[in-house]
């Protein structure tokens, strides 16, 4: 086997998964709007925001309803497989309105106590924003479907799409 032998037939692949694709598209615009909805709060351009956690929508929740939502699009509503699709977005958007936001509070109080509680201080504060608030789930929530639906039915998969403008051959 020569080891320079390289096939894009799995990444071609992957990307021909509209479900997949369009549910990662979905996650992807809504952690690029955090921008937006982080300068109209602030009044301050900070790209950092893409690579934290939490805030307005949670793209988590776009990822995992708009997901769910094309499999039930895809497969039939009445699917097993959206059964469980849903579910799992049931638990992440929980978990992330719910224990995630928790830990964040409790990492807030911790930050606030007096450097001279500790017997050997922490070399750096706890991360506070964790979890989301309702509406920021609510919201991503929302937004994956919105984004995810009318993709797989008007553009279908990036291969697709790619062949449509011919960028891929076959």
């Amino acid at each position: 086997m020569n080891y320079f032998d390289f096939s894009f037939a799995p990444f071609i692949e992957l990307l021909d998964n509209v479900v997949l694709s369009w549910g990662l598209i979905a996650c992807g615009l809504a952690q690029l709007s955090k921008l937006v909805f982080d300068f109209l709060k602030n009044k301050t351009f900070r790209p950092a925001v893409l690579f934290e956690t939490g805030g307005m929508p949670s793209s988590h929740s776009a990822l995992v309803t708009g997901t769910a939502a094309g499999i039930g699009l895809e497969y039939g509503f009445s699917n097993p497989e959206f059964a469980l699709a849903s579910t799992v977005a049931f638990i992440v958007m929980y978990d992330a309105s719910g224990i995630r936001r928790a830990a964040g509070f409790t990492a807030e109080r911790v930050n606030s106590l007096p450097s001279k509680t500790w017997s050997n201080p922490p070399e750096k504060l706890l991360k506070e924003n964790l979890g989301h608030s309702r509406i920021e789930v609510l919201v991503g929530g929302l937004l994956g479907p919105t984004i995810a639906l009318p993709g797989i039915l008007f553009i279908g998969s990036p291969v697709h799409l790619f062949q449509t403008i011919q960028l891929l051959k076959g």
